[in-house]
């Protein structure tokens, strides 16, 4: 009987090193998904905050070009002076458009 014992005490420890063994390699992986967990939080807090600065900055944006529009809608609408300036102006742009455009088709080949 005093053998019997002895042999399931051996197995027994075989069996308590393993538990440990595999205890230990849980809560390394644990470990690495709490890590994984956390860095995903903070990456999708720094999106958040980066999507919020793009709103606001394509709302200031909105907000100018309103203004440049209605400015150019007034300057329309008034006298004939101003409209041949206008033409001037939009012309002028054109052309300009046009010379960077030839100057960057230029550059690259």
């Amino acid at each position: 009987m005093a053998e019997w014992n002895r042999g399931r005490g051996a197995v027994d420890d075989v069996l308590d090193a393993e538990n440990k063994l595999l205890a230990e390699n849980l809560a390394s992986k644990v470990s690495r998904l709490k890590s994984l967990a956390y860095d995903i939080d903070k990456e999708a807090e720094e999106q958040n905050d980066y999507l919020d600065n793009m709103d606001s900055n394509f709302l200031s944006a909105t907000g100018l070009l309103t203004g440049s529009v209605k400015r150019f809608s007034t300057m329309v609408r008034s006298s004939r002076d101003n409209r041949k300036i206008l033409c001037y102006v939009s012309g002028g742009l054109v052309l300009v458009f046009f010379l960077l455009y030839y100057l960057v088709s230029r550059i690259q080949s």
